[in-house]
């Protein structure tokens, strides 16, 4: 059992890449916070397309986002650091170009942008986790790479506010909220590009040389992809419960997407950090437990009906929120602590296209199960998560 290390904030900055890096992450989730919310929407009132059209350019984004992420690892095992975190920026820029450069009415250059952009947000998880991994080692870097989400969900809540106070202004406004994006993956990419770090091929901090782990980090990757499913659940499956199913304000939804940006930002450090003295894999299996309670309190919450159940679910979304922290804060640092030295960038590579796969499915799965109530919605998370924490229990170690 490890004891407990105090980050200290300048040690932590460090850690996490530098001040110019720790910028780079800002700026970019900024601009990821602008435009990520209302893709769609930019499509379909800027770019007079239908729903489903717009809808399919993005998951085809997506998908060859994920089918580019081997590339991506093999990049990083060769060294690169901070070039492939600028590039996964500078392709951004390249996606928000071809989306402004779209006319109106037509899908084709949509679905390119909605690719680049895709290319992009698969990409920079895996590099800034190498990145991270590179500067530092142990529990100070699972505190630095718990630093850098809580600073993306922040830049990105930003972002989101920022682009929500600007919907007012029609289509002229979401066009102008695009190109300010453009130009914050540009500033963000500059600025993670001058960091100038490279590290060794088959060398990297704090990581292992064997391959003893490859095992391990297939159960891993498996469980994860129903872990990253908890990812979804503020945005994807409470406002669908609560609007479908308990009738409730809309206000409901935004107050808890809200309140779980917040939690994040103020805990994952901390949280992270206390949580340190225990093995990295006890604390993602306890994740997966608090989640599988908070599914179970849903489906409690929901049985309360159109009077109490929106205020239950937002308090059970609490429980919700907690169990993701823990998650985020457990299952990178896991990864990357399993990873042989030489295939660093091909592990995260992998972690990171098991959260995406999960990532992409669970809204298929979460709508298909909605409608046949509230049992076989939370019921089904609940089973799944919990025999993924079972089996990450299982492996033991680390």
């Amino acid at each position: 059992m490890a004891t407990t290390t105090k980050i200290q904030p300048r040690v932590l900055v460090r850690a996490t890449g530098g001040p110019r890096y720790a910028v780079a992450l800002a700026v970019d989730a900024l601009g990821t916070g602008l435009l990520r919310p209302f893709l769609l929407l930019y499509g379909v009132t800027v770019l007079d397309l239908s729903a489903p059209s717009t809808g399919i350019a993005m998951t085809a984004g997506i998908v060859v986002g994920l089918v580019c992420m081997p590339a991506v690892g093999r990049w990083l095992d060769r060294g690169a650091r901070s070039t492939v975190v600028a590039a996964s920026m500078l392709v951004r820029v390249v996606g928000v170009v071809l989306l402004l450069a779209t006319p109106a009415g037509h899908v084709g250059p949509f679905a390119a942008a909605a690719l680049f952009l895709g290319i992009g947000n698969q990409a920079w998880p895996a590099a800034h986790a190498a990145l991270v991994a590179t500067v530092t080692h142990g529990r100070e870097r699972d505190a630095a790479l718990a630093a850098g989400r809580a600073l993306r969900n922040a830049g990105m809540g930003a972002g989101a506010l920022v682009a929500a106070a600007c919907l007012a202004g029609g289509t002229t406004a979401l066009q102008i909220l695009a190109a300010v994006t453009g130009l914050a993956y540009l500033v963000a990419a500059t600025l993670a590009w001058s960091v100038h770090l490279h590290a060794p091929p088959n060398a990297a901090p704090g990581t292992r040389t064997d391959d003893g782990p490859a095992p391990r980090m297939r159960a891993l990757l498996a469980a994860n992809v129903i872990y990253a499913f908890c990812l979804n659940v503020p945005e994807i499956a409470l406002p669908l419960v609560l609007v479908t199913q308990l009738h409730a304000s809309p206000v409901w939804s935004a107050a808890i997407l809200v309140a779980n940006t917040v939690l994040v930002v103020i805990l994952q450090v901390p949280v992270t950090v206390l949580l340190s003295r225990y093995p990295r894999r006890s604390v993602l299996a306890l994740a997966g437990v608090l989640l599988t309670m908070s599914y179970l309190g849903f489906l409690a919450a929901t049985s309360l009906g159109h009077g109490w159940g929106a205020p239950a679910v937002a308090t059970v979304s609490v429980l919700c929120t907690l169990g993701e922290i823990v998650y985020a804060g457990s299952a990178t640092a896991l990864a990357t602590a399993l990873a042989p030295a030489h295939v660093l960038g091909r592990t995260l590579a992998r972690f990171q296209l098991s959260t995406g796969f999960g990532l992409a499915v669970s809204p298929a799965a979460i709508t298909a199960l909605a409608p046949h109530g509230a049992a076989a919605l939370w019921g089904s998370l609940a089973a799944a998560t919990l025999l993924s924490a079972g089996a990450v229990a299982a492996e033991g170690g680390t």
